[in-house]
């Protein structure tokens, strides 16, 4: 048994702080909801009192629908970042099974390489993949966007995956090879159902950068169709007037996604993260 758990003292100190981390986290959050149905006047007479009869208003919702195509906007950033999880997760598995399972010639070199990806923020070479995405007729489109965050997000799933992969049993894979299963139904079949909390933990920690993203959309991306739901939202921050209702709005709808997407991983994401520490 743990000491938290012999020593009641221990157990309150330790949820006291998980709950001050939680409140510290959320209320950033909190503050933008309860703002976005205020009237701008009572967005900064009373920041953090509650919508009052007198000062409700879906001023800026209203604002952010009828203004700017809003829901393209939305879909460009659900394309965007559906796609990149899905190839982050595809490649960074293959890769971490390969690094894993198979002993090569430069395997611990390969393993170091893309670690350094983690390191050195990719953000350094703009000037160079904006010249490459140029020669590659890619500037204003989506798929430049998921290039991008594909490569930006496989250091760090090849470095969690092939932690995880290196747990999973040999005779389980073995056996399989004997049965006449091919690598790759080894793989699909009976690795990464294994896995799985560890691709949802590396599927959060990619999911929320890859939303949240000003830089690269703005640089690569800028065209009115190919607009994410960030840029897109700049519309609303002028030079000499801001339209806050609109901008505490847009980022009120921009949580949603995350917030679902997080609940549906949530479960597997706490069993990846604890899966290391439980033996």
């Amino acid at each position: 048994m743990s000491i938290a758990r012999r020593n009641p003292l221990n157990s309150i100190a330790a949820h006291s702080v998980l709950i001050l981390y939680v409140l510290i986290a959320l209320f950033p959050v909190w503050v933008i909801l309860i703002n976005s149905f205020k009237a701008r006047r009572a967005i900064f007479a009373e920041p953090l009192a509650l919508p009052s009869p007198g000062t409700f208003s879906l001023i800026g919702y209203q604002t952010v629908l009828k203004q700017g195509d809003f829901f393209q906007y939305f879909q460009n950033s659900m394309i965007v970042t559906v796609a990149s999880l899905f190839f982050i997760l595809l490649f960074g598995a293959m890769a971490a099974f390969a690094l894993s399972e198979y002993r090569f010639r430069g395997n611990t070199l390969m393993g170091l390489y893309l670690a350094l990806g983690i390191m050195i923020p990719i953000r350094i070479g703009t000037v160079a993949i904006l010249q490459l995405m140029v020669a590659s007729n890619l500037v204003n489109t989506l798929t430049a966007l998921i290039l991008v965050y594909t490569a930006q997000g496989l250091p760090l799933a090849v470095f969690i995956l092939s932690e995880f992969m290196r747990q999973v049993s040999d005779d389980l894979k073995n056996a399989g090879r004997i049965d006449g299963l091919s690598e790759y139904t080894i793989f699909f079949k009976l690795v990464l159902p294994i896995v799985k909390p560890a691709m949802a933990t590396v599927a959060v920690f990619n999911m929320i950068p890859i939303w949240n993203d000003l830089w690269f959309p703005l640089i690569l991306a800028p065209g009115e169709s190919t607009k994410t739901l960030t840029l897109g939202s700049q519309v609303f921050i002028g030079q000499f007037v801001t339209d806050w209702n609109a901008v505490l709005s847009a980022l009120s709808l921009a949580i949603l996604p995350v917030l679902v997407l997080y609940v549906i991983f949530s479960r597997q994401l706490i069993r990846g993260i604890t899966s290391g520490a439980v033996k």
